[in-house]
């Protein structure tokens, strides 16, 4: 029994999956975001009572949390010292020197204070160079005396980010000694550590970012172990990582840095293995929740990994999947500006409490899941039956709408949800159309709790189809963490020129960087079998400013000797990547070990042959083109495979509604996923 938890802005998805039947259970429950182990607490006794199991059946708990991201997003973090080489305390303040040019001379430019403040920054005396070479020894005596004084004033978290210390961590690792002994309260992240890689400001920042979320994530990691502990689960509990890998739940307290994106990885796992089932190579991951709506790309089933990504106004290098998110989802609230007198939608939202009017918890202001209420897409009852929503209430908040623009109710709903759809159209050109990228040679896969109500509108504008409604799209990130294997980067920054390179020690670094690997899988407990290491360089040509990751293949690592082959797929990559091949030295960057721990993969019962024949619920009126159409609604567990439903529909299902457009039809898979093309594409 292996249990997904995805706490989103709105509601929470748990996914229950029991290996031995291939039985999956589903449940949502509202987030509680004053405490959100409460919401999850609600969810683990609510999708026991389902699956008729006790707490303790379940032997595995994968959470996706976004605990780490809105610390930051909204200035909550802890109080964070930072310990630098003397000389450089404003690292933070300088950042990489980016200003508006003269061209943007009538913006106002409102910088942002650093994570760490100039008044909990101290600089010590030492000196390391590029090579690693001590400069100038460390001055312990005046060390201690500079961290007495930081560790006295209140600070809550320590980080240690010296010059170079990826090629030396020498004097980072005294002065991390140091405050251990003095100060063992304090928690102290070492740069060398949580980022051995050259660039001083991305090192910095990432580090202080991790200390920033530190104290917050161990809280609530501590929170969540003692309510699941409370409900009677005994299962280790492990967190999903930005790039969409798996790590314990005490590597995240000690690495919340590398949860940033731990929400939105789920969906694009579940949507890599959507891709490799039906054998659609190129899918738009299309996830709307309740608060945001996340999308990404997969081509030919895989996804696209950043070494980088941007949490608020700071950057954070670390590997995660590259996902783009916007303020559009069903609980973004639609308002008129008072001076243009023109409406708005988002990126405010209702949240899980009041949320939107329909919910009926006090919510007043209409949302985007007001409008589909009022042009009948939503059906009076959710979840089962287990919610029901406020119709008429609904109906006078969106009306109001209307009133103040010259509209219909329905016409300031069709409004509102088309303006929700081109802001999130915004994110998928940007993914697609400004990356050279033509949609029309994709598909979308719908999900999250809305998705699959937007979605076929998403694909109308964009002209990308099949619309892909997968068996569970309500709750596919939980099943994505329940598919996410066990994954940790291990780098270190090497820079040498590959002419005259002394290949002998880069396989020795190679070895020591396997070594961390291993003694990692060793602490997450993956068994022998399930293991695997990958390697790469990172290289570039002289003088350039980045580089490209290139993987060692099998016959480079079973001989372990000359590394021409590598440079010469570096040649060929950077060709087929930029168009253009140089001929000037290339130069080793950093070389980096991937460890991967394979999980179980979530095999699903085989979806029924034949529905019961009694797959219409009831004709409900729905809003379409500017007129009220009967259209039938349908039960999605009763349709058969292979069964093509004609637009306008609307089916429904315990975790999501899809509308199916005018002039487009549904079909069921054999994967038990809805399949949805405009006519001109039948067959």
């Amino acid at each position: 029994m292996r249990l997904g938890v995805d706490v989103g802005g709105t509601f929470t998805d748990l996914l229950l999956h029991d290996d031995s039947t291939k039985r999956t259970y589903q449940a949502k429950t509202p987030s509680t975001p004053e405490d959100q182990s409460i919401g999850v607490a609600n969810g683990v006794r609510l999708i026991c009572e389902k699956a008729g199991i006790s707490p303790a059946d379940i032997s595995l708990v994968l959470h996706g949390t976004t605990v780490a991201t809105n610390a930051v997003l909204e200035n909550k973090g802890a109080r964070v010292g930072l310990l630098v080489t003397e000389g450089f305390e404003y690292t933070l303040h300088l950042a990489k020197s980016w200003t508006p040019g003269p061209l943007f001379g009538w913006i106002v430019m409102n910088k942002p204070d650093p994570l760490a403040s100039l008044a909990d920054t101290r600089g010590i005396p030492e000196r390391m160079n590029a090579r690693g070479e001590i400069v100038r020894e460390l001055d312990r005596a005046r060390a201690v005396e500079l961290i007495d004084d930081l560790c006295s004033s209140g600070i809550e978290a320590l980080t240690i980010s010296l010059m170079h210390s990826y090629a030396n961590p020498v004097h980072e690792v005294m002065l991390g000694q140091i405050v251990r002994e003095r100060y063992p309260d304090i928690p102290v992240s070492l740069s060398s550590d949580i980022l051995p890689e050259f660039r001083e400001y991305d090192r910095a920042i990432t580090t202080v970012m991790n200390d920033y979320v530190r104290p917050i994530m161990k809280r609530y990691l501590s929170q969540i172990e003692k309510r699941l502990k409370a409900e009677g689960v005994t299962a280790r509990l492990h967190i999903v990582r930005s790039d969409g890998g798996l790590m314990s739940a005490q590597a995240a307290s000690e690495r919340p840095v590398h949860t940033v994106l731990s929400g939105p990885a789920g969906g694009v796992t579940s949507t890599v293995m959507v891709s490799r089932r039906t054998g659609i190579g190129k899918l738009l991951a299309f996830d709307m929740g309740g608060t945001s709506t996340d999308v990404s790309v997969i081509i030919d089933g895989e996804p696209t990994i950043s070494r980088s990504t941007e949490v608020g106004s700071f950057p954070a290098k670390v590997p995660t999947l590259d996902v783009r998110s916007v303020g559009a989802g069903g609980g973004s609230i639609a308002e008129v500006s008072e001076l243009t007198k023109s409406l708005r939608v988002g990126p405010r939202s209702a949240g899980a409490r009041p949320g939107p009017v329909s919910y009926a918890r006090g919510g007043t202001e209409p949302a985007v899941s007001d409008a589909n209420v009022v042009l009948g897409y939503l059906p009076p009852v959710l979840l089962g039956g287990e919610m029901k929503l406020d119709v008429d209430n609904a109906r006078k908040a969106v009306a109001k709408i209307g009133e103040a623009i010259g509209l219909s109710p329905e016409d300031a709903a069709q409004g509102i949800i088309d303006i929700a759809n081109e802001v999130m159209l915004g994110a998928l050109r940007v993914i697609t159309v400004q990356r050279g990228l033509d949609p029309r040679d994709f598909g979308i896969v719908a999900f999250g709790g809305a998705g699959p109500l937007h979605a076929n509108a998403m694909a109308e504008l964009l002209g990308c189809y099949p619309v892909v409604v997968p068996a569970n799209p309500g709750v596919l990130s939980a099943l994505g963490f329940l598919e996410s294997e066990f994954k940790n980067e291990f780098v270190q920054t090497f820079i040498r020129s590959t002419s005259g390179l002394d290949e002998a020690d880069v396989w020795r670094r190679f070895r020591e960087l396997e070594h961390k690997a291993v003694t990692w899988l060793d602490e997450e407990r993956v068994p022998a079998a399930d293991r695997s290491l990958r390697y790469s360089l990172d290289l570039r040509y002289e003088q350039q400013g980045f580089e490209v990751a290139i993987d060692l293949d099998s016959g480079v690592l079973a001989n372990r000797g000359s590394l021409k082959p590598v440079f010469d797929k570096f040649h060929e990559t950077h060709e087929r990547l930029y168009g253009v091949r140089f001929h000037v030295p290339v130069e080793l960057v950093a070389l980096r070990v991937i460890a991967t721990g394979a999980t179980m993969p979530v095999e699903e019962a085989a979806a029924a042959a034949a529905g019961s024949g009694e797959a219409l619920i009831e004709t409900r009126p729905s809003y379409f083109k500017g007129r009220w159409i009967d259209t039938p609604n349908y039960d999605r567990s009763k349709l058969v495979i292979g069964e093509k439903i004609a637009g306008p529909a609307i089916i429904r299902q315990y975790d999501t509604t899809t509308v199916l457009l005018p002039d487009h039809y549904a079909q069921l898979d054999a994967h038990g996923n809805v399949l949805i093309w405009p006519n001109s594409k039948e067959n």
